[in-house]
């Protein structure tokens, strides 16, 4: 029995030829899209102001931070949230103190009225709460109370802070 049959090669290089385009299309870059808009830009429009859109979101930040793209993570913060600290100072703060490579997933959400929504997010055996808030055509996090006292510090004092506390990951 011939297992070179032609239509299996055909088919075999068919098969190659499209996951090779799948591939290459899932790895093109989109450097122009702006961080916390992922929905919006693939969609061409608003994201969606809906429990499904503010989890995409939500999800979004989530990976910026645990890959430790704090620069990105930061960009998809409410614009209180960016007013508490600079890019620069949030970027210095996680770099120093927050654990990278730990995966952090969403557990449950719901929705607080229409613009805000609640999200559950689990790290390891962790787990905490946070609000999503729908910012002129995008879910944003929104700092928590805590957060947002931290931040007012500074990235330096922040750091020594959290050193002193013993939440800082990498002291």
């Amino acid at each position: 029995m011939n297992h070179n049959h032609p239509f299996r090669r055909t088919a075999a290089l068919a098969l190659a030829a499209t996951a090779a385009l799948a591939f290459s299309a899932a790895c093109s870059d989109d450097a122009e899209t702006p961080a916390g808009n992922a929905a919006a830009a693939a969609e061409g429009g608003p994201e969606a102001k809906n429990l499904d859109g503010a989890k995409k979101a939500a999800q979004n930040v989530f990976d910026r931070f645990s890959g430790g793209d704090f620069a990105g993570a930061w960009e998809m913060y409410t614009a209180a949230g960016k007013a508490a600290i600079t890019k620069d100072d949030y970027v210095k703060l996680n770099e120093a103190c927050s654990r990278k490579g730990l995966s952090i997933t969403l557990s449950s959400a719901r929705m607080e009225g229409t613009d805000k929504a609640v999200v559950i997010a689990k790290q390891l055996v962790a787990a905490q709460s946070y609000t999503m808030v729908y910012e002129e055509t995008a879910w944003k996090l929104e700092p928590a109370k805590e957060g947002l006292a931290l931040y007012a510090k500074g990235a330096d004092k922040a750091i020594a802070a959290q050193k002193k506390a013993g939440t800082c990951a990498n002291a």
